[in-house]
């Protein structure tokens, strides 16, 4: 039997092109049809695999978070650790694909992937000795810190040109033009000083509450 010229359709290849297509132009560009003319097949194929555009969506949210890691909430590390570790991961892989982190700020929903992230994170929290209510709440503010973080870039938002800030309206302002020039050195700077600091405050709370 005679190969087919084209590979066979099939759920990776779906996800992997609309992850491409969100890449390029956003959750907006997604559709059956664009994903079916990307592939070169015909639209109803795509729904012997998926039966909605949010289902598309969901597998391409978990393929991402997928890529983080969650060892650290097993190898033994202390939960300090084990936060920072996991975070930076976290951030690393939506800051690969920051026109999809509006849609994983959605939460994990159904998402298998996104579930084993909710849990490794709370089962870590518990099993170091925190109330059930607090894990939870370590794990939301933590998810709303990365995901915030990744939405965009606060040095980006600044133009290069220093005309841009007369000195005689905005009299703090007279280096905000070397941000855009410094985005990447400002943004991490900015990550970490809040990470660092967020987990500091748990630990100090972590001690209060076990003396």
């Amino acid at each position: 039997m005679a190969r087919p010229r084209k590979p066979l359709l099939s759920r990776e290849r779906i996800v992997t092109a609309a992850l491409t297509l969100v890449d390029a132009d956003g959750l907006a560009a997604v559709s059956t049809r664009r994903l079916a003319a990307e592939l070169g097949v015909s639209g109803p194929s795509l729904y012997n695999h998926f039966t909605t555009k949010d289902e598309i969506l969901g597998a391409v949210a978990d393929l991402v978070v997928s890529e983080v890691d969650l060892s650290m909430f097993e190898d033994g590390s202390d939960w300090p650790d084990a936060l920072l570790a996991w975070a930076r991961s976290y951030r690393a892989a939506l800051r690969a694909h920051p026109k999809l982190v509006p849609y994983l700020a959605q939460g994990p929903g159904r998402r298998p992937a996104g579930l084993r992230m909710a849990d490794a994170v709370f089962g870590g929290m518990v099993t170091a000795g925190w109330p059930p209510a607090q894990a939870t709440h370590i794990g939301a503010l933590m998810r709303y810190f990365v995901t915030g973080s990744a939405l965009g870039s606060f040095a980006g938002g600044f133009v290069a040109d220093p005309e841009a800030y007369d000195p005689a309206d905005y009299p703090h302002l007279g280096q905000a033009h070397l941000l855009a020039v410094r985005q990447r050195e400002v943004d991490e700077g900015a990550f970490e000083t809040g990470l660092r600091a967020l987990v500091a405050g748990l630990v100090l709370r972590f001690r209060e509450s076990h003396p």
